[in-house]
């Protein structure tokens, strides 16, 4: 009995590391268990500090001052912010002057905004999506100065946070770290959400695209809180209830 009982903890774990969040009733039928069960093996774990238990299930605890590296980032849920960044063209009109934070599934939206004929201004401090954007003869680019993170390829520093200031945009696209009621988005970089928090403050609407791995995640810094954001574009396995909590605080959530 203890074998079996370790041995599906450890597979929870892994499914965790390979994830980021389970559900419980998943997790009930997989294993022929109890709700009961599964709740004492959720207990267990986040007693042990390797989860957080969220409604109708837990997510991996992650340092809140680490984000994991781009490269891994690249690839971990490569098809759902795929369809999150092109569920988001839908979002923008013709002439409007946006922001595009820097981000991996913000990189998906600039890629899908490619080709699609519509005369934009872009403002953005990722060198990546700058070039991604350049190639379109209907968009053009600003991309703002500053200290380059050679790792993401994206600047920040009081260069960028001062280019910041002069634009007022009709939307800024949102990459998020973490996202959680209580906290709204958060992020992980100090360098960079100054940047994030001028760009939302001089915005029409404030757009945020995240899959569902960051549905609950809470990294150090707050960027905006929930009450800020008039829209957020995400993916079909994000958290329902979740989901329907933020509906009802009057945010607008599109499912890609």
């Amino acid at each position: 009995m203890r074998n079996v009982l370790y041995d599906r903890r450890e597979k929870i774990i892994a499914l965790l590391n390979r994830d980021g969040m389970v559900k419980a009733n998943e997790l009930v039928e997989q294993y022929g268990v109890s709700m009961e069960t599964i709740r004492r093996d959720l207990e267990y774990l986040e007693k042990r500090g390797l989860v957080d238990r969220v409604y109708g299930g837990a997510i991996l605890r992650k340092k809140r001052g680490v984000e994991p590296k781009i490269e891994k980032r690249q690839l971990e849920h490569y098809e759902e912010k795929k369809a999150i960044g092109q569920r988001a063209i839908d979002l923008v009109e013709d002439g409007e002057v946006i922001a595009i934070d820097l981000g991996t599934t913000t990189r998906e939206f600039a890629r899908a905004l490619v080709g699609k004929k519509r005369r934009l201004t872009v403002i953005t401090n990722s060198i990546p999506i700058a070039l991604d954007l350049s190639v379109d003869e209907n968009i053009r680019v600003i991309m703002v100065g500053g200290e380059v993170r050679k790792n993401e390829l994206s600047v920040s520093g009081n260069i960028a946070d001062e280019n910041m200031r002069y634009f007022q945009t009709d939307k800024i696209f949102l990459g998020v770290g973490g996202l959680t009621e209580k906290f709204g988005i958060t992020d992980y970089h100090v360098e960079e959400t100054p940047f994030r928090r001028i760009g939302v403050s001089r915005t029409q609407k404030v757009i945020a695209l995240a899959d569902h791995s960051k549905f609950g995640v809470t990294a150090m810094n707050q960027v905006c809180s929930l009450e800020q954001i008039d829209a957020l574009v995400t993916d079909r396995q994000a958290d329902k209830n979740l989901i329907g909590r933020l509906k009802a605080k009057g945010m607008k959530v599109y499912l890609a």
